[in-house]
Order: structure tokens, then sequence, then C-alpha cells
């Protein structure tokens, strides 16, 4: 066993140590779109383990999470173009909405369970949608530019590639910290017993919906911020990052990773959007060619990548 443990240990230390060096080497080969890139897959990194959140430890298979991508993207998008430029503002606006986004979305599709929860937050996941498409003033189907990104008055320049980066980066260490806190507290055991047994935890007192709930608004609040984050990275934010197939590859991510382990998310994201990349360099088609690669994937790793690691420790 404590091979095991070690072994996932030594995967995710190297992972994080390359993280935290990548601006070094970037500098060092000249190499700008690596990081470019990885500042790319940190936010994407944190979405998934937002969802992680509720879908490994929750039990919660949300098919709409991409929802507050765009949420958190437009509320620092709209505020910009409407001349709030101040990141004390747009940031805590984008978390505020995204919570309530969550708040009203978890109190009306956690009624449900199954099948039934996922068809109705991918349903209200398109609403959302629609009605960004439908914004005509911050440019509809078009999507809006964001011309200047969030000023937090000299703490910290997001348009310098590097600081933005670690910022993703320390966003991401930030986001990850919070989920270990909450699923290792009181209240995240109760959420993980009410994933495995809903009915004996109701039986002995725990108001199951309640908990649910809470974990439901704290994981939007989460993906809100990664969506703060990425209207910054590129300087733009359209209705279709809300699509149905953006939380789709959020669900890929997670699963990919290791359901219910902290790190899984960001292993994830990582072998998710880097194979994407490199196949996209090679065919225009590269989705015909990664479908079968996670297939294999899925089939012969069960608990994704960190639960292989595991396996291969033990044999």
């Amino acid at each position: 066993m404590n091979s095991s443990f070690n072994a996932r240990n030594a995967v995710v230390a190297l992972v994080l140590l390359g993280l935290a060096l990548l601006p070094l080497y970037s500098a060092l080969s000249g190499n700008i779109f690596i990081l470019t890139l990885f500042t790319r897959i940190v936010i994407f990194a944190l979405a998934a383990a937002s969802l992680n959140l509720i879908m490994g430890y929750g039990g919660m298979m949300s098919f709409g999470h991409a929802a507050y991508l765009g949420i958190g993207g437009y509320a620092v998008g709209i505020l910009a173009f409407e001349g709030i430029g101040s990141g004390f503002i747009q940031w805590p606006v984008a978390l505020a909405v995204s919570a309530l986004y969550g708040l009203v979305i978890g109190a009306l599709s956690l009624r449900t369970r199954g099948v039934y929860f996922i068809m109705i937050t991918l349903a209200f996941a398109q609403m959302a949608y629609y009605i960004a498409s439908g914004l005509s003033r911050y440019g509809g189907d078009d999507g809006l530019t964001i011309y200047k990104r969030s000023n937090f008055g000299g703490v910290i320049d997001l348009s310098n590639r590097v600081q933005f980066y670690y910022f993703c980066l320390g966003c991401l260490f930030g986001g990850l910290y919070l989920i270990w806190r909450i699923v290792n507290s009181r209240f995240g055991m109760v959420v993980q017993g009410v994933r495995s047994n809903e009915q004996r935890m109701q039986a002995i007192g725990f108001h199951a919906n309640r908990y649910r709930l809470v974990c439901f608004i704290i994981s939007g609040t989460i993906c809100g911020l990664a969506g703060a984050l990425l209207a910054n990275n590129t300087d733009f934010v359209s209705p279709a990052v809300m699509y149905w197939t953006r939380s789709g590859d959020l669900m890929v991510m997670v699963i990919l990773g290791g359901m219910g382990s902290l790190f899984g998310p960001v292993i994830g994201a990582i072998l998710y959007l880097v194979l994407e990349e490199v196949l996209s360099q090679f065919t225009e088609y590269w989705a015909l060619i990664m479908g079968p690669l996670l297939l294999l994937i899925v089939l012969f790793a069960r608990g994704g990548i960190m639960g292989l690691l595991g396996r291969m420790s033990r044999g």
C-alpha cells in the first residue's frame, strides 16, 4: 500500500514541480507557446477540479458545468465593456453571479436523481448558452472582445505572461487546497456519505439536499473563477464556452485523471489538452484519433490515471 501511495505522490510532485518551473524553461528555450498552452491547461485544470468536487466526491453528474466558465467570463467581459476595469470589482461579481447561478440551478436540479439530474443540468446550461447568444449588445453569437485585462492596481500585471501564469497557478493551488479542506472536513464526509448511501445519512439526521446544494454552489463558484481567468487569458468570451461539448470535455478530464482523487483532474487536463494540441498539428480530424485513445485509457485504466498508477505499483 505504501508503494502505491508513494508512486502517486511521486508523479504528483513531478507534475507540480514541472508546472512551477515551466516559465523558467520557457525563458531559457525561448518557447513562448508552451507557456501560453500551459496557462490554458492550468485554467481548465481548475475548472475540472471544481467539477470533481461534485462529481467525484459528491456523486452529482453535472453535464452543464461549463456554464460557469461562461458566466465568470461574461461577468468580466461585460463589466470591462461598460468601463469597469478593476479586477477588485470584476472578480467578486464573477464569483457572486456564479454562486447565485449555482444556488438557483442546484435548488431545482437536486430534486431529481440519476439521468434526470444530468438532463436538467444540461438543459439549464443550454439556456445560459442561448441567453448569451442573444446578448446583441455584447456580441451575441460572435462573442465579446475584452480590450484590457482586469486591473489590480499594480498588485499584479495580468498582461505579463509570466505573472499571469503564476497567478493562474496560484488560483489552481488555492482551489485544490480549498477542495482538500472541504473533502476532509465533517461537511465533506457527509457529502461523501450521501453519495454512498443517502437514505442512511438522512436516517441519522443529515439533510442530504442541503449538503449537496452547498457543495454544488462552492463547485460552481470555483469554476466561475476559472471563467474569469479564461476570459483574461483569451481577451475574449463567447457563448461557445458554455456549450454542452465543453462540459463534456471537463467530464473527460476528470474521468481520465481519476474521479475522487485530488490531483486526478489536473493530470487529466494536462493529458487531454496536450494530446489535443499534438494531434491537431497533424490532422484536422484529430478527434477521430483522440476518441479511441481515450476509450482505451478508460477501459484499461479503471479509476483513471491515478488508479492505474496505484495498480502498477501494487503489481
